[in-house]
């Protein structure tokens, strides 16, 4: 399920913070959420890691205009623009952020802390973003919001026929509790960019978010088989086939919307 990234929430608050339009702390809090901590460990001039109000005002003294989102996948390096041993590290990850102007990228690592199988406040999670090098050149396979939002609602279409395909339209417990949690999500009115982005992005980005409520519903009724006859394997590996390009549009619509602050900011010059 393509719930908010972590690069997501620091693209998007840290482009608003560049821009003037919030304080560095609330850029912070907003970036962290729920985790305990975010630091940065490899800022060119720091010899350890920093904590995020610092490292984005060292970002922008090493002339850093916008953060960029990448969310790259096997075979799919989306928003990544080098070297090697970045995307790398990046593809491990499964996303990352790049900082325009200044040649940098952030990648994060998790830790976590608490019982197996917990959940919520019993979890202690702290983000280390390992800063890289990165070669200043177009990020890959990056659409603009319109061609997303075009792709987007044939992906609806398609995820929704797949969900009929498995016959999980609402009626099985997984099926039930994924979209429960899509909507309670969607309800609790959460501002799902940061100020400065164009409306348009803010609808890609809903979108998108729930196309990926969608897939993530029809992969676990699929899976476990909860709802209908069992199915077989290769009946399985066809449904994965049918929702990977589906997922990779979704992918793509939530990068266009994170990077379309900087897209607009370069386009005015």
């Amino acid at each position: 399920m393509l719930d908010e990234p972590r690069s997501g929430r620091l693209a998007s608050w840290g482009n608003a913070l560049l821009a003037g339009l919030v304080s560095p702390d609330e850029a912070a809090d907003r970036i962290a959420d729920d985790d305990a901590v975010h630091r940065v460990q490899g800022l060119p001039g720091e010899t350890g890691p920093v904590g995020l109000t610092l490292a984005l005002g060292r970002l922008r003294a090493l002339g850093a205009v916008g953060l960029r989102t990448a969310l790259p996948a096997p075979g799919h390096p989306l928003g990544l623009s080098g070297p090697p041993e970045f995307n790398a590290r990046a593809l491990e990850a499964g996303e990352a952020v790049l900082a325009a102007g200044a040649g940098l990228g952030l990648v994060p690592e998790i830790l976590t802390a608490g019982p197996e199988g917990g959940a919520g406040p019993d979890v202690h999670v702290e983000v280390v973003w390992h800063c890289l090098p990165v070669r200043e050149a177009p990020p890959a396979d990056v659409p603009s919001l319109g061609e997303a939002e075009r792709e987007l609602a044939e992906a609806l279409r398609e995820a929704t026929e797949a969900l009929s395909l498995l016959d999980v339209a609402g009626s099985g417990p997984v099926a039930q509790a994924a979209l429960a949690a899509y909507r309670a999500r969607a309800e609790a009115g959460r501002q799902v960019l940061a100020p400065g982005y164009p409306p348009r992005a803010v609808r890609v980005l809903e979108l998108a978010q729930r196309v990926g409520a969608l897939i993530g519903i029809a992969r676990q009724a699929g899976g476990n088989g909860e709802h209908g006859a069992a199915v077989s394997a290769s009946e399985m590996a066809a449904r994965a086939d049918a929702l990977r390009p589906v997922e990779r549009t979704a992918r793509r619509a939530q990068v266009a919307a994170y990077n379309s602050a900087v897209e607009e900011r370069e386009r005015r010059g």
